[in-house]
């Protein structure tokens, strides 16, 4: 009777242990563990692939490495199509969004989002010699824009889903136009700027489509990464640290 008294003992004394010692590794995670984020890197100057093709880069890319390294974790990006990104994060494939994401109300209703860091500007790009001038001459046009973009929900809502042709990124959209598949492109201003620089007989409007706020998504269900993930970036914005990325890939005209 002793000795299965005694087993019985043992037993639960091992239990215990492994049961005190699950929680160690999840306490670790928690401080020094990996930070996922999603991104569509077609998307310059907040994200796209270096020279090499091998690493994304861009202001995205260092804000979240800015706030990994504040919350004591490593970062890993992943790339997938944009209008698969806020699917992910509330599945928890990813754990964070920063992808020139802008804030509007319809996306508050599935995911949070974390304190603002950029101001986006939708703009239209046209060929030189384009018919069109300013947002008043968009209606009945073909508009190309980038598939689950504001551009694209601000465009299918003002002209119609039939005057939209989406594109899985913004790259493809102004091929589109360069080959007179669509009359002009709609989409954020930076990423517009580096378009046209890279195509030869393109330009931007001077008039502004839309004016917009830039922050992370991260899932409802995670409410602890949100406030950690402002109150770093609430220090990176102190510290100068987020102007300094801004200004480094975005120059003062």
């Amino acid at each position: 009777m002793k000795k299965i008294f005694a087993l019985l003992l043992a037993v639960l004394m091992v239990v215990s242990l492994a049961a005190c010692g699950a929680d160690v590794p999840a306490d670790n995670d928690a401080a020094n563990g990996e930070l996922i984020m999603g991104t569509n890197a077609a998307f310059p100057p907040y994200e796209y692939y270096d020279e090499d093709g091998e690493t994304i880069i861009g202001i995205d890319a260092e804000i979240a490495k800015a706030v990994a390294d504040k919350l004591g974790m490593s970062l890993t990006i992943k790339d997938m199509e944009f209008d698969s990104l806020l699917t992910a994060v509330q599945s928890g494939a990813v754990d964070i969004v920063f992808a020139g994401l802008t804030v509007t109300d319809e996306r508050k209703e599935s995911v949070d989002f974390s304190i603002t860091y950029a101001t986006g500007i939708q703009v239209i790009i046209v060929k030189d010699g384009s018919e069109i001038a300013s947002v008043d001459d968009l209606a009945g046009k073909t508009i190309g824009v980038q598939a689950g973009t504001t551009g694209d929900i601000y465009c299918t809502d003002e002209f119609g889903q039939e005057n939209v042709k989406q594109y899985t990124n913004g790259a493809l959209a102004v091929a589109a136009l360069e080959n007179d598949q669509v009359d002009c492109v709609v989409i954020d201003n930076e990423p517009a700027k580096a378009f046209v620089a890279a195509n030869e007989g393109l330009k931007i409007l001077e008039t502004e489509y839309a004016v917009e706020d830039y922050a992370a998504a991260i899932s409802k269900d995670n409410a602890e990464l949100t406030e950690k993930v402002n109150a770093a970036m609430e220090e990176l914005k102190a510290d100068g640290t987020i102007d300094d990325i801004l200004a480094k890939y975005i120059k003062a005209e």
